[in-house]
């Protein structure tokens, strides 16, 4: 594959740096940093957002609707044609409703249990409900799916998951194995093995996973976004963490089709390999086909690659039929 990209379909954009709720999983609340993408940077990598042919803006974080002028950066995009997807926690979507059903595309909610499951994960007390109220505003008017990250703490409730994600009457439910190695999701340091044991299953708790991931297929067909293979996967993941097989990386090509720009302006190839440059001071495509990033695209062999052989996801060209 090509080391210089002249084309990046996807760019998936971190607007703003916090996150309004307090996951098990992940260590981005505990951030004492307030940054955002401000419409000033995005309206001068727009230009390189055209010379690449970017269809298809993924708003992610951190918690995007806690940006302020989340709508504003929406404008920019939507005027020029970009697809925008809303990743969110789903707490603020009732009080955003009609500018999300305004300027965005397709939103995706995070769903990690039936409700009291979810909100002990999410340490949110009250929010599954907060998240059907917004939900229900607007589902009729936008398509509206669920993501569910699978961990110790929801691994024996993937059915109950589901029903409660179609009694919200939502698209879709897709499930992920959560991060266990990286340094993603503001852990510069890595967790250690006693912090990743908080997440991580143990064997017993394998076997449940694997009932559940063929139960929650079975019962939900293709409301489950993904294949049986891909379920299995799941639980493969958890297994190598444990040593009980090798780590297998996924068929995955996202550094050649997009590209994660975080709150700060830092570019990363995707949401697990380190970052290419910063771009808060220089040009959008000056980060992304820089000395750094082209090397790294040079010599990427996802495959071997430590980092892509315990990625808990991935992107295929196929994903953007």
């Amino acid at each position: 594959m090509t080391s210089v990209l002249d084309s990046l379909p996807i760019v998936i954009l971190y607007p703003h740096s916090r996150c309004n709720c307090r996951c098990q999983m992940c260590d981005i609340w505990k951030t004492d940093q307030r940054q955002e993408i401000s419409r000033e940077q995005l309206e001068r990598w727009l230009p390189d957002f055209e010379r690449l042919g970017v269809r298809w803006v993924v708003l992610s974080g951190g918690e995007p609707l806690m940006h302020s002028d989340l709508f504003g950066l929406c404008a920019l995009l939507r005027r020029r044609g970009i697809r925008i997807t809303l990743l969110t926690s789903g707490l603020l979507l009732e009080r955003f409703a009609q500018k999300v059903v305004t300027w965005v595309d397709d939103v995706i909610v995070s769903i990690d249990g039936p409700p009291d499951v979810h909100d002990r994960i999410r340490g949110t007390p009250g929010g599954f409900a907060r998240i059907s109220h917004g939900v229900q505003a607007i589902r009729s008017l936008m398509p509206v799916s669920a993501r569910t990250t699978v961990q110790r703490d929801n691994h024996a409730y993937l059915t109950g998951t589901a029903r409660a994600v179609r009694e919200l009457r939502m698209r879709s439910i897709s499930f992920l194995a959560a991060d266990l190695a990286s340094d993603a999701f503001n852990r510069p340091d890595h967790w250690d093995a006693a912090r990743q044991s908080e997440i991580a299953l143990t064997t017993d708790q394998i076997l449940v996973l694997e009932r559940e991931l063929d139960a929650v297929k079975q019962e939900f067909g293709d409301f489950v976004l993904e294949s049986p293979e891909k379920l299995r996967r799941i639980a493969q993941h958890f297994r190598a963490h444990l040593g009980q097989c090798e780590p297998v990386a996924p068929v995955c090509n996202a550094p050649w089709l997009s590209t994660v720009v975080e709150s700060d302006g830092t570019m990363r190839p995707c949401f697990f390999h380190q970052p290419l440059g910063r771009i808060a001071n220089g040009d959008f495509i000056s980060v992304l086909n820089g000395p750094q990033a082209a090397a790294f695209r040079s010599s990427l062999d996802v495959a071997g690659n430590p980092i892509c052989r315990r990625c808990v996801c991935s992107l295929r060209a196929a994903n953007l039929a």
